[in-house]
């Protein structure tokens, strides 16, 4: 079997493979361990007093804090870590629970200020009547969520958007 072959089998690079056949050589099967696992990052913080005082004192004083104000508490008070692992710190202790995550395609918009500024137009599929299913289009106003024009279509299309922009400008009589 080919060193290609075998990298191929084991899922890694050739060059890996290499690296593995290198380390195998010169330590048998003790220089396959990644030695990464066994050391500890030097950046982590130790389970310590800073983490006790912390958590005792949101306990104790400060439940009705946000993050925010914990870290800049904690900062005030000599802390020397960041906001997150301040917020960290209250998630594990159970202190808080941890938020739902939000997409960034999920934020709402402001709604127009004023009536009739912007409307909105929606077309969906539905199933009125067993077994057929046909396009609702609906326009609305934006602001006030009003429906100025509602109706089917088998399927939608840029007659449907024009019927539904044109009924909304003889309902609201614009251009008249």
């Amino acid at each position: 079997m080919t060193q290609a072959e075998a990298a191929s089998r084991l899922g890694v690079c050739g060059r890996t493979f290499r690296r593995y056949l290198s380390r195998y050589e010169q330590g048998g099967m003790e220089g396959l361990i990644d030695r990464r696992l066994m050391h500890v990052s030097y950046r982590r913080v130790p389970v310590d007093d800073e983490v006790m005082r912390l958590t005792e004192k949101y306990r104790g004083r400060h439940e009705e804090w946000s993050a925010k104000h914990l870290c800049a508490w904690y900062r005030k008070d000599g802390g020397a870590r960041s906001y997150t692992w301040v917020k960290s710190r209250r998630q594990e202790a159970a202190l808080v629970p941890q938020a739902k995550a939000r997409g960034a395609h999920r934020k709402r918009r402001e709604r127009s200020p004023w009536p009739e500024l912007m409307i909105h137009q929606d077309g969906s599929r539905h199933e009125g009547v067993a077994g057929q299913k046909w396009d609702l289009i609906v326009t609305m106003d934006d602001a006030t969520n009003e429906p100025y024009s509602m109706f089917f279509v088998e399927e939608e299309d840029t007659m449907s958007s024009l019927q539904g922009v044109r009924e909304v400008i003889e309902l609201l009589g614009l251009f008249s």
